[in-house]
């Protein structure tokens, strides 16, 4: 009895605590909360104007946040969590060196099933990209330093796989580690003489150019950021990390997550990206970018030098084999995505180049 008594003390404590927290910081919106729950860095506000969902972010992101949200309106995309601006306007409030801002709660009851969710968000992916599209001025030095740069990162890249290599072949005994990269090595090789060759045929299709497509990127794609509303229209949030960039820095850290799974033939990805790129075509260079990026085996190689620098007395050979095996099989389920969209876009010009032919002779 006693002990129950206590517990339902303590909890009303905590919740006129938890109210007494957040009332300050929802006053400027001229709401009162009445109950509030709280998740992370997202709080459920239940209040007199119904309910809310209040999001707290870095303050240092506060003024490129407010500005992506105002170019997004401003541009007439409106399938973004509304953010909802305070009596005097404001669209996040600064309170006790925190930021935050105010959104609907959305029920997040979903329709439909996991692969539309994903093709319906990849179609909104492609709009904000349109919609926010603009040519940028990039000087023909700074072009030619980032390809000079990126190649000698890749040249040395395969120097250490090489020398790697190498040291494994004049051991008489070689550790499970070493063993499983000398199986791997022909194909990490190979990922990075591809990427190499995209990246080559990159930047002699661009080396004269002064522009650049630029959009605003979410900057961190994911389903859980694409919610529904009781209509079953889906809304982008979570847009603190929106800034000005390529469509490929949206999309290659999705496949990057999605990809780590067992290895498989992965349709699915190859669906999700041609439904954006139906909508949002990338241009023949930037599709040679793109590619180059995807296939780096960059995690694999990571590995293989933290393997290389650490202290041996102490190394769990069994955790680092486990680690390259995840590597290695994101490497192979990367490679079947680059090698489908490669050869569709093979066949896409093909058939392109023969109507342009056809049109010829006619």
């Amino acid at each position: 009895m006693a002990v129950s008594l206590y517990k339902k003390v303590w909890a009303d404590m905590n919740e006129k605590n938890i109210l007494k927290k957040y009332t300050p910081i929802l006053k400027p919106y001229a709401v009162e909360p009445n109950f509030v729950e709280e998740f992370g860095k997202v709080a459920k506000i239940y209040s007199n104007k119904g309910t809310f969902a209040l999001k707290r972010i870095d303050p240092h992101n506060g003024a490129d946040f407010t500005r992506h949200i105002r170019t997004l309106y401003q541009k007439g995309y409106n399938r973004i969590v509304p953010i909802y601006p305070a009596v005097d306007g404001r669209y996040a409030i600064l309170y006790d060196n925190k930021l935050y801002y105010l959104m609907p709660w959305l029920p997040n009851e979903e329709r439909e099933t996991y692969f539309k969710k994903h093709q319906q968000m990849f179609r909104e992916l492609a709009r904000l990209h349109i919609l926010t599209s603009k040519d940028v001025k990039i000087d023909k030095e700074d072009r030619q330093e980032h390809f000079e740069n990126t190649q000698l990162d890749i040249e040395k890249e395969q120097e250490f796989l090489d020398g790697f290599i190498e040291q494994c072949e004049n051991k008489e005994y070689l550790s499970p580690f070493e063993l499983m990269f000398c199986m791997y090595y022909h194909d990490i090789r190979q990922a990075l003489i591809y990427s190499e060759t995209k990246l080559k045929e990159w930047y002699e299709e661009t080396k004269e150019d002064e522009k650049a497509r630029v959009s605003i990127i979410h900057g961190k794609l994911s389903p859980e950021h694409f919610l529904y509303d009781d209509r079953g229209y889906g809304y982008f949030t979570n847009f603190e990390n929106a800034k000005y960039g390529s469509a490929s820095h949206d999309l290659l850290p999705f496949l990057s997550r999605s990809l780590k799974t067992a290895p498989k033939q992965n349709e699915e990805c190859i669906e999700w990206l041609y439904t954006y790129f139906n909508h949002n075509p990338l241009k023949y260079d930037e599709m040679l970018l793109f590619l180059s990026y995807l296939a780096h085996p960059g995690p694999a190689i990571r590995i293989c030098e933290k393997y290389m620098k650490a202290d041996k007395k102490d190394i769990n050979e069994r955790k680092y084999a486990q680690k390259l095996l995840k590597q290695y099989w994101l490497l192979k389920n990367t490679e079947y995505v680059v090698m489908r969209v490669d050869e569709i876009e093979r066949q896409k010009k093909a058939q392109q180049e023969a109507a342009e032919q056809a049109e010829t002779q006619d």
